[in-house]
Protein backbone atom coordinates (compact mmCIF):
# COMPACT_ATOMS: atom_id res chain seq x y z
CA UNK A 1 0.00 0.00 0.00
CA UNK A 2 1.44 3.95 -1.04
CA UNK A 3 0.40 6.26 1.02
CA UNK A 4 0.85 10.65 0.24
CA UNK A 5 0.67 13.03 3.28
CA UNK A 6 -0.36 16.39 2.11
CA UNK A 7 0.16 19.22 4.61
CA UNK A 8 3.27 17.12 5.44
CA UNK A 9 5.24 20.15 6.84
CA UNK A 10 2.28 20.57 10.03
CA UNK A 11 2.26 18.75 13.59
CA UNK A 12 0.08 16.55 12.50
CA UNK A 13 1.53 15.77 9.01
CA UNK A 14 4.69 14.88 10.45
CA UNK A 15 3.26 12.53 12.77
CA UNK A 16 1.59 10.73 10.67
CA UNK A 17 4.84 10.14 7.89
CA UNK A 18 6.62 8.70 11.15
CA UNK A 19 4.13 6.35 11.56
CA UNK A 20 4.06 5.45 8.51
CA UNK A 21 8.08 4.97 7.77
CA UNK A 22 9.66 5.03 4.57
CA UNK A 23 7.12 4.04 2.25
CA UNK A 24 4.69 7.07 2.56
CA UNK A 25 5.36 10.63 0.25
CA UNK A 26 5.18 13.55 2.34
CA UNK A 27 4.11 16.83 0.28
CA UNK A 28 4.24 20.05 1.61
CA UNK A 29 2.46 23.10 0.84
CA UNK A 30 5.67 23.81 -0.96
CA UNK A 31 5.19 20.61 -3.01
CA UNK A 32 1.83 20.99 -3.52
CA UNK A 33 -0.74 23.80 -3.38
CA UNK A 34 -4.35 21.93 -3.30
CA UNK A 35 -6.05 25.00 -4.32
CA UNK A 36 -4.52 24.52 -7.69
CA UNK A 37 -6.80 21.89 -8.93
CA UNK A 38 -4.78 20.87 -12.30
CA UNK A 39 -1.64 20.77 -10.09
CA UNK A 40 -3.24 18.07 -7.05
CA UNK A 41 -4.38 16.10 -10.29
CA UNK A 42 -1.34 15.94 -11.95
CA UNK A 43 0.67 14.75 -8.51
CA UNK A 44 -1.73 11.84 -7.85
CA UNK A 45 -1.91 10.51 -11.09
CA UNK A 46 2.04 10.58 -10.88
CA UNK A 47 1.94 8.90 -7.43
CA UNK A 48 -1.23 6.73 -7.79
CA UNK A 49 -1.30 6.48 -4.44
CA UNK A 50 -3.47 3.78 -2.12
CA UNK A 51 -4.14 6.07 0.58
CA UNK A 52 -3.96 10.31 0.31
CA UNK A 53 -4.08 11.58 4.46
CA UNK A 54 -4.84 15.40 4.19
CA UNK A 55 -3.72 17.27 6.49
CA UNK A 56 -3.22 19.99 4.71
CA UNK A 57 -5.36 23.34 6.15
CA UNK A 58 -6.02 26.65 6.88
CA UNK A 59 -6.03 27.11 10.72
CA UNK A 60 -5.91 30.72 11.38
CA UNK A 61 -8.80 30.61 13.21
CA UNK A 62 -9.35 33.90 13.52
CA UNK A 63 -7.47 35.35 10.37
CA UNK A 64 -10.60 33.31 8.24
CA UNK A 65 -13.33 35.81 9.89
CA UNK A 66 -12.16 38.71 7.58
CA UNK A 67 -10.28 35.89 4.71
CA UNK A 68 -13.52 33.46 4.90
CA UNK A 69 -12.51 33.57 0.66
CA UNK A 70 -8.99 32.50 1.10
CA UNK A 71 -9.84 29.82 4.36
CA UNK A 72 -12.65 28.08 1.81
CA UNK A 73 -10.00 27.62 -1.05
CA UNK A 74 -8.14 25.32 1.45
CA UNK A 75 -10.54 24.07 3.94
CA UNK A 76 -13.57 23.56 1.48
CA UNK A 77 -12.25 23.83 -2.68
CA UNK A 78 -8.85 22.13 -2.17
CA UNK A 79 -10.13 19.15 -0.16
CA UNK A 80 -12.77 18.44 -3.70
CA UNK A 81 -9.63 19.23 -5.77
CA UNK A 82 -8.41 16.04 -3.55
CA UNK A 83 -11.38 14.01 -3.19
CA UNK A 84 -11.95 14.25 -7.10
CA UNK A 85 -8.52 13.19 -8.04
CA UNK A 86 -8.84 10.35 -5.59
CA UNK A 87 -11.87 9.37 -7.63
CA UNK A 88 -9.72 9.23 -10.41
CA UNK A 89 -7.16 7.58 -9.05
CA UNK A 90 -8.96 4.62 -7.12
CA UNK A 91 -7.51 6.10 -3.67
CA UNK A 92 -8.80 6.22 -0.72
CA UNK A 93 -9.17 9.96 1.31
CA UNK A 94 -8.52 10.14 5.13
CA UNK A 95 -9.26 13.76 5.51
CA UNK A 96 -8.46 15.50 8.84
CA UNK A 97 -11.37 18.11 10.23
CA UNK A 98 -12.55 19.86 13.15
CA UNK A 99 -14.09 20.41 16.62
CA UNK A 100 -15.49 24.00 15.05
CA UNK A 101 -18.28 22.39 12.66
CA UNK A 102 -20.39 22.19 15.20
CA UNK A 103 -21.74 25.42 17.58
CA UNK A 104 -20.33 24.40 20.54
CA UNK A 105 -23.92 24.77 22.71
CA UNK A 106 -24.25 21.13 23.35
CA UNK A 107 -23.91 19.72 26.91
CA UNK A 108 -23.11 16.35 26.10
CA UNK A 109 -20.42 14.78 23.52
CA UNK A 110 -21.34 15.22 20.18
CA UNK A 111 -21.71 11.78 18.08
CA UNK A 112 -20.18 11.58 15.09
CA UNK A 113 -23.51 11.96 13.55
CA UNK A 114 -24.98 15.29 15.25
CA UNK A 115 -26.08 18.10 12.82
CA UNK A 116 -23.10 20.64 12.34
CA UNK A 117 -23.97 23.90 12.91
CA UNK A 118 -20.64 26.34 12.77
CA UNK A 119 -20.65 29.50 14.19
CA UNK A 120 -16.93 30.87 12.45
CA UNK A 121 -15.72 31.01 8.86
CA UNK A 122 -12.93 28.65 10.02
CA UNK A 123 -16.05 26.19 10.95
CA UNK A 124 -18.03 26.34 7.62
CA UNK A 125 -14.97 26.14 5.57
CA UNK A 126 -14.06 22.57 6.76
CA UNK A 127 -17.18 21.88 6.76
CA UNK A 128 -17.72 22.42 3.03
CA UNK A 129 -14.50 19.98 3.02
CA UNK A 130 -16.32 17.61 4.81
CA UNK A 131 -19.62 17.21 2.34
CA UNK A 132 -16.73 17.68 -0.13
CA UNK A 133 -15.08 14.16 1.10
CA UNK A 134 -18.61 12.62 2.02
CA UNK A 135 -20.37 13.58 -1.47
CA UNK A 136 -17.11 12.23 -3.91
CA UNK A 137 -15.94 9.48 -2.13
CA UNK A 138 -19.18 8.09 -0.27
CA UNK A 139 -17.62 4.28 -0.27
CA UNK A 140 -13.51 5.54 -0.27
CA UNK A 141 -13.63 8.65 1.67
CA UNK A 142 -13.01 9.15 5.80
CA UNK A 143 -13.82 12.28 7.94
CA UNK A 144 -11.89 12.22 11.07
CA UNK A 145 -12.60 15.10 13.33
CA UNK A 146 -10.75 15.87 15.55
CA UNK A 147 -9.40 19.20 18.37
CA UNK A 148 -7.14 20.56 21.02
CA UNK A 149 -4.44 19.17 18.93
CA UNK A 150 -0.44 19.60 20.72
CA UNK A 151 2.55 17.95 19.89
CA UNK A 152 6.25 18.40 19.50
CA UNK A 153 6.36 19.12 16.03
CA UNK A 154 4.35 22.41 16.34
CA UNK A 155 3.39 25.57 17.94
CA UNK A 156 0.60 25.01 20.19
CA UNK A 157 -1.26 25.47 24.00
CA UNK A 158 0.68 23.70 25.93
CA UNK A 159 4.32 24.26 24.48
CA UNK A 160 2.71 27.88 24.99
CA UNK A 161 2.62 26.77 29.05
CA UNK A 162 5.84 25.30 29.13
CA UNK A 163 7.34 28.35 28.08
CA UNK A 164 5.34 30.88 30.13
CA UNK A 165 6.00 28.72 33.40
CA UNK A 166 9.89 29.60 32.97
CA UNK A 167 8.73 33.28 31.99
CA UNK A 168 5.81 34.41 34.26
CA UNK A 169 4.93 34.00 38.17
CA UNK A 170 1.13 33.61 37.50
CA UNK A 171 -0.40 32.63 33.83
CA UNK A 172 -3.95 33.69 33.43
CA UNK A 173 -5.85 30.78 31.51
CA UNK A 174 -9.86 30.23 30.56
CA UNK A 175 -11.95 28.39 32.43
CA UNK A 176 -15.01 27.94 30.79
CA UNK A 177 -14.14 26.40 26.92
CA UNK A 178 -14.66 22.33 27.79
CA UNK A 179 -12.84 19.85 25.36
CA UNK A 180 -10.94 17.22 25.31
CA UNK A 181 -6.67 18.09 24.86
CA UNK A 182 -5.29 15.21 22.06
CA UNK A 183 -1.99 13.83 21.67
CA UNK A 184 -1.53 14.44 17.76
CA UNK A 185 1.01 11.47 17.82
CA UNK A 186 -1.98 9.49 18.84
CA UNK A 187 -4.38 10.79 16.28
CA UNK A 188 -1.72 10.13 13.59
CA UNK A 189 -1.94 6.87 14.91
CA UNK A 190 -5.65 6.39 14.33
CA UNK A 191 -5.51 7.88 11.28
CA UNK A 192 -3.25 5.28 9.44
CA UNK A 193 -4.96 2.25 10.85
CA UNK A 194 -8.12 3.80 10.02
CA UNK A 195 -8.47 2.45 5.89
CA UNK A 196 -9.98 -0.53 5.52
CA UNK A 197 -12.70 0.52 8.12
CA UNK A 198 -16.37 1.31 6.89
CA UNK A 199 -15.95 4.75 5.25
CA UNK A 200 -17.99 7.84 6.97
CA UNK A 201 -17.14 10.35 9.66
CA UNK A 202 -15.15 9.56 12.99
CA UNK A 203 -13.92 11.61 16.28
CA UNK A 204 -10.37 11.31 17.28
CA UNK A 205 -9.54 12.86 20.69
CA UNK A 206 -8.28 11.78 23.51
CA UNK A 207 -11.03 10.61 26.30
CA UNK A 208 -12.23 12.56 28.82
CA UNK A 209 -12.88 16.17 28.98
CA UNK A 210 -11.63 19.41 30.85
CA UNK A 211 -11.06 23.14 30.38
CA UNK A 212 -7.97 25.25 28.96
CA UNK A 213 -7.33 26.17 33.03
CA UNK A 214 -7.00 22.40 33.43
CA UNK A 215 -4.36 21.71 30.13
CA UNK A 216 -2.41 24.35 31.94
CA UNK A 217 -2.58 23.27 35.32
CA UNK A 218 -1.37 19.51 34.43
CA UNK A 219 0.84 20.78 32.46
CA UNK A 220 2.04 22.84 35.46
CA UNK A 221 2.32 19.67 37.61
CA UNK A 222 4.53 17.82 35.11
CA UNK A 223 7.11 20.17 34.45
CA UNK A 224 7.11 19.88 38.56
CA UNK A 225 5.55 23.72 39.02
CA UNK A 226 2.71 24.94 41.43
CA UNK A 227 -0.35 24.37 39.47
CA UNK A 228 -1.66 27.66 41.58
CA UNK A 229 0.21 29.58 39.73
CA UNK A 230 -2.23 28.87 37.10
CA UNK A 231 -5.42 31.22 37.64
CA UNK A 232 -8.82 30.95 35.86
CA UNK A 233 -10.43 33.49 33.86
CA UNK A 234 -13.45 33.37 31.67
CA UNK A 235 -13.37 33.43 28.04
CA UNK A 236 -14.49 37.59 27.96
CA UNK A 237 -11.07 38.29 29.57
CA UNK A 238 -9.12 37.17 25.78
CA UNK A 239 -11.41 38.48 23.21
CA UNK A 240 -11.17 36.84 19.45
CA UNK A 241 -12.60 37.47 16.13
CA UNK A 242 -13.91 34.33 16.05
CA UNK A 243 -16.16 32.15 19.06
CA UNK A 244 -14.62 29.89 20.80
CA UNK A 245 -17.18 26.86 21.49
CA UNK A 246 -18.05 26.57 25.07
CA UNK A 247 -17.98 23.01 24.56
CA UNK A 248 -15.86 20.72 22.07
CA UNK A 249 -16.60 17.11 23.37
CA UNK A 250 -16.89 14.49 21.02
CA UNK A 251 -18.05 11.14 20.56
CA UNK A 252 -16.33 8.31 19.96
CA UNK A 253 -19.06 5.81 19.08
CA UNK A 254 -18.08 4.81 15.72
CA UNK A 255 -14.85 3.17 16.82
CA UNK A 256 -16.84 -0.20 17.72
CA UNK A 257 -17.47 -0.38 14.07
CA UNK A 258 -14.13 -0.12 13.12
CA UNK A 259 -13.11 -2.99 15.99
CA UNK A 260 -11.07 -0.23 17.04
CA UNK A 261 -10.91 0.98 20.79
CA UNK A 262 -11.72 4.82 21.66
CA UNK A 263 -8.24 6.69 21.87
CA UNK A 264 -7.05 6.87 25.62
CA UNK A 265 -7.60 9.55 28.29
CA UNK A 266 -6.09 12.81 27.82
CA UNK A 267 -4.56 12.78 30.86
CA UNK A 268 -2.48 9.52 30.26
CA UNK A 269 -1.89 10.92 26.97
CA UNK A 270 -0.24 14.14 28.18
CA UNK A 271 1.97 12.40 30.43
CA UNK A 272 2.90 10.07 27.52
CA UNK A 273 4.23 13.15 25.17
CA UNK A 274 5.57 15.05 27.83
CA UNK A 275 9.13 14.49 27.75
CA UNK A 276 9.57 15.37 24.08
CA UNK A 277 6.97 18.15 24.43
CA UNK A 278 9.76 19.81 26.82
CA UNK A 279 12.89 18.57 24.74
CA UNK A 280 10.97 20.66 22.11
CA UNK A 281 10.11 23.72 24.10
CA UNK A 282 13.41 25.96 24.82
CA UNK A 283 13.04 28.16 27.98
Amino acid sequence: MTWVVTGAGGMLGRDVLTCLGDGARGLTRRDLDVTDRDAVLAALRGLRPSVVVNCAAWTAVDDAESREPDALAVNGTGVRHLAEACALTGSALVHVSTDYVFDGHARVPYAEDAVPGPRTAYGRTKLAGERAVLEVLPERGYVVRTAWLYGAGGGNFVRTMIRLAAARETVDVVDDQRGQPTWSADVAARLVRLVGAPPGVYHATNGGEGTWYDLARETFRLLGADPARVRPVASAAFPRPAPRPSYSVLGHARWREADLPALRDWREALRRAFPALRAATPG
